[in-house]
């Protein structure tokens, strides 16, 4: 029941708080109350105290991203009001960031690697997988952003975000929300990650023309199926042997979407 409220088992939500959120909570409000030495008239750590403890915030701050509900039924579990939530949500959420392996931090040390034996630390089977996923947004008011963000795919308003994960579906790098009318591979050309040389690149057809445009990078797609001609049978192989290794970039997307923030109607704000 309480991994799925929070994504988490009960011992891993202690060892991420006993381990490394209480150590770093200290440092984190002095840095986060001294921002507003200019205007301050009382002095640091003075005004109103947080309500709950620091292990509920955080608790509180994985049911939000988890279910994703709304901040009124948030504050009816909590005993909290909606504003309360708001602002408790906002001062914890980057030091939770700090004390969980996002991909910014894994990127930094991956594009840094040099021997062969670094690499496969980082990339099992030297092999990286690339593919985008959709979230839909509300419907825009400005016509111009309804333009941008409608997908004709999805047939919707919606958000994209790129992923490259390795072959244990680690997130080694991410792309923030790229507006959902640009296509896969037009998001990749103008951001991705910089690979070792050794390292195997794993596409689907949404990025065909990689090969041509990076060849300085070893890539992987499936055959295309041509007009009014079936594939041959040493073609319809390669396919499934490479269906079977890209599956582990398919997995990865779903485990991210079963934390609803990540799924649902996405009701923040993009920055975020």
């Amino acid at each position: 029941l309480f991994k799925s409220f929070t994504g988490l088992t009960v011992r891993e939500f202690d060892d991420i708080y006993n381990k490394k959120i209480t150590k770093r909570y200290d440092k984190h409000e002095i840095q986060r109350l001294s921002k507003r030495k200019k205007d301050r008239e009382r002095d640091m750590g003075a005004g109103r105290p947080f309500k709950l403890d620091l292990e509920n915030r955080f608790l509180m701050l994985l049911v939000y991203y988890r279910l994703y509900i709304t901040y009124t039924l948030a504050g009816f579990l909590f005993d909290l009001d909606q504003s309360s939530i708001c602002r408790d949500i906002q001062k914890i959420e980057s030091l939770i960031r700090k004390c969980v392996p996002i991909p910014q931090k894994t990127y930094n040390i991956t594009k840094r690697l040099k021997t062969p034996e670094e690499v496969e630390k980082y990339f099992p089977g030297f092999m990286a997988f690339t593919d985008c996923t959709e979230q839909q947004i509300p419907r825009p008011v400005d016509k111009r952003r309804r333009k941008d963000y409608y997908s004709r795919k999805k047939k919707r308003h919606t958000v994209k975000m790129q992923l490259m994960v390795n072959n244990k579906g680690i997130i080694i790098h991410k792309l923030g929300h790229k507006k959902g009318r640009r296509h896969d591979y037009d998001i990749y050309k103008e951001d991705h990650p910089i690979m070792p040389k050794e390292v195997v690149n794993v596409y689907d057809l949404g990025y065909l023309g990689v090969e041509k445009d990076f060849p300085e990078q070893i890539s992987s797609l499936p055959y295309r199926k041509r007009k009014n001609n079936e594939l041959l049978p040493e073609e319809k192989e390669h396919n499934k042997s490479h269906s079977i290794k890209r599956i582990v970039i398919e997995h990865t997307i779903c485990r991210l979407k079963k934390y609803r923030i990540m799924s649902e109607i996405f009701r923040n704000r993009l920055r975020k």
